[in-house]
């Protein structure tokens, strides 16, 4: 599946954005689907992923109450809300898709990649 990221911008501490991942090619509802990011010097981390219904989610610790994952299978279109956005949010934010069945935070689960887009929060 082909899978293009886009809404990334800057925004000021404390301000919301949201991320859309579009997927093209196979059917997009059979997989789980993942947002990554990666700051400058660190290594790409999880954020969040939800599973092919949507009845499944998984947050890393340090987004949860802050950062919603949602898809609309029918627009084969996947969303990261990201509310109450902090400077340490800022990175390349990447969505994912994975066929392994379950939602996971492990990266090589993943097999197709969009192509990232940038986030940055201003304090």
């Amino acid at each position: 599946v082909q899978l293009q990221a886009f809404g990334g911008g800057l925004v000021q501490a404390e301000g919301s954005l949201r991320l859309s991942c579009a997927a093209s090619g196979r059917a997009f509802n059979v997989y789980v689907m993942g947002w990554f990011r990666q700051a400058p010097g660190k290594e790409r981390e999880f954020v969040a992923a939800i599973s092919w219904s949507g009845g499944r989610t998984n947050y890393a610790d340090s987004v949860k109450g802050r950062f919603t994952i949602s898809r609309d299978n029918a627009k084969n279109t996947v969303y990261l809300q990201m509310n109450s956005l902090k400077p340490e949010d800022t990175a390349v934010y990447y969505c994912a898709a994975s066929s392994y069945g379950v939602v996971t935070v492990d990266e090589t689960r993943y097999r197709d990649w969009g192509q990232g887009t940038q986030v940055t929060v201003s304090s």
